[in-house]
């Protein structure tokens, strides 16, 4: 294997970069995007028991909005829980773009990876056909194995390139619909916080309007 990837030449260099670079995403991202990590089991629940019982000070919502990215979007709904219905909306937007951020965090670093590996290998290919040819413009064809034995080592970064870039194209699209799904269902949790926190809200009682006679009278008394 060793003498295979020596014989692909320089341009074999920044391809296994790529691929060293592309396996760390891939590993970060595997541990990164587990489900228990980003949607704790019962987490919305938990938080709306909170917020309907009023047990909620700074060391709770510290504690939640360092505990996973669902805790972080639901901590800024109730660090401004008495703001109106539109503030508290545009509170969660906001922070769920930096979450989501976070989440897409060297995604497309990744997807950078899938998209040069190929060009690499075929840059490679290029380079040992023109070297090659160079050699038999001043030597002559000769033995015609050997010229089909450079050609084979010249292939050799085309495959590589597309044994790097394959994958790290399917793990890219495959972890872009992780997060878009994950993004799914905070939002049906952020919701269901924001109507706990606008819709149970009491309201102040009004005084019954006073009108006719007993309007009158109350007058003149």
């Amino acid at each position: 294997m060793l003498e295979i990837l020596m014989a692909g030449g320089w341009a074999m260099l920044p391809i296994l970069i790529c691929s060293a670079v592309a396996l760390a995403i891939v590993l970060e991202r595997c541990w990164t995007l587990r489900r228990r990590s980003v949607l704790p089991p019962g987490l919305g629940d938990e938080v709306r028991n909170w917020a309907r019982s009023g047990q909620l000070d700074a060391n709770h919502l510290s504690a939640l909005a360092h505990g996973s990215p669902l805790g972080e979007l639901l901590a800024s709904a109730l660090a401004v829980r008495n703001r109106p219905r539109e503030l508290i909306k545009e509170r969660i937007e906001d922070t769920g773009r930096h979450v989501v951020h976070r989440m897409e965090r060297y995604l497309n670093t990744l997807g950078t990876v899938a998209l040069i590996g190929p060009l690499l290998g075929l840059l490679g290919t290029v380079i040992g056909l023109i070297r090659m040819f160079m050699d038999v413009m001043k030597g002559g064809v000769g033995d015609p194995m050997k010229m089909a034995g450079g050609i084979g080592e010249a292939l050799i970064c085309t495959a590589t390139g597309l044994v790097v870039a394959i994958p790290a194209y399917v793990l890219h699209r495959y972890f872009r619909s992780k997060v878009a799904g994950y993004c799914v269902d905070m939002e049906r949790e952020a919701t269901s916080l924001l109507d706990e926190l606008t819709f149970s809200q009491p309201t102040a009682p009004q005084r019954p309007r006073v009108t006719g006679r007993a309007a009158t009278e109350s007058s003149a008394s």
